[in-house]
């Protein structure tokens, strides 16, 4: 009888998971919430999430903390979350180290970049950045893009480890190839550049526009200039004023008087009619989310 009890219960708690996984969420409501009542850590904590979604930050928080207690990891994680973002407590961010430390040590992959992510930016402890690396590169070592791209970004600046464009283009490269915009555009300098790699603009031009296809500004107003130079792509200003006027509608400030002003330096070698098609063709692929860009 305790075996069957026992398995319904697990069968319950996959049903109601999978529901939650497919925003179901009154069906994982329905068959958790018995369990979360029960004490059953993983429930608890995917029902704390539902109330994370929904807004209600303290029940989230009671919730978390009950499987927290349990040692549960992903819990861990969101508590440490909640705390470092002052949702349904009051933040701190001390005591959101503390959390991440304990879903840290059991190896959760989030949580160890988040603890590096802490020590990076001095939050809750003493800014360290060889710490950081410590933590960084264990989630990177899980597959983690974001720690990927940060350990990227640490050996192209030289922060908590000698600068090393060789090392830095090896991690870009790595979150670059799970889709990270930042990394495939930071892979896409050292490329242009020539730094910890030999110079190809071509191999530039193509993380730029991969970039570029997620809405990264600084990537679409790189991906212009090359068309406009004609560097790693036959020069076409039709494409270099599409990829700055898109650009320019995302940035700000000094950047988009850049843009703004690569922008008229183009339209001064385009007839009207081109100037018209570019902004045509920029519409389009905007509406997009620039996946018709061409």
């Amino acid at each position: 009888l305790v075996c069957a009890s026992g398995a319904a219960r697990a069968d319950d708690y996959e049903d109601g998971a999978a529901a939650a996984r497919r925003s179901d969420d009154a069906t994982a409501f329905k068959l958790l919430s018995p369990l979360a009542q029960k004490g059953i850590a993983n429930a608890q904590n995917v029902i704390g999430t539902m109330y994370e979604k929904g807004q209600d930050y303290k029940e989230a928080v009671r919730l978390y903390r009950l499987a927290a207690d349990q040692g549960f990891a992903l819990a861990q994680l969101n508590l440490g979350s909640m705390y470092a973002q002052g949702h349904g407590v009051a933040q701190d961010y001390k005591e959101a180290v503390k959390w991440y430390r304990l879903a840290a040590e059991q190896g959760l992959a989030k949580a160890l970049y988040n603890l590096g992510s802490m020590y990076y930016n001095g939050n809750g402890v003493a800014q360290d950045y060889k710490e950081a690396m410590k933590w960084y590169r264990l989630a990177a070592d899980q597959g983690n893009a974001y720690a990927q791209y940060d350990l990227g970004t640490m050996y192209s600046r030289g922060l908590g480890v000698p600068q090393d464009y060789k090392e830095a283009v090896k991690w870009y490269r790595l979150a670059a190839d799970q889709g990270d915009a930042l990394a495939q555009y930071n892979l896409g300098v050292r490329h242009r550049d020539g730094g910890g790699v030999a110079q190809n603009y071509r191999e530039a031009v193509k993380w730029f526009r991969l970039a570029a296809a997620q809405g990264f500004a600084p990537a679409q107003q790189n991906l212009g200039i090359m068309y406009g130079l004609g560097r790693g792509v036959a020069q076409n200003y039709v494409y270099a004023h599409i990829w700055l006027n898109l650009a320019a509608a995302s940035l700000s400030g000094d950047e988009r008087e850049k843009v703004t002003s690569a922008l008229e330096f183009t339209s001064k070698n385009m007839t009207s009619a081109q100037i018209e098609q570019a902004q045509e063709m920029a519409r389009k692929c905007q509406e997009s989310n620039f996946k018709n860009c061409d």
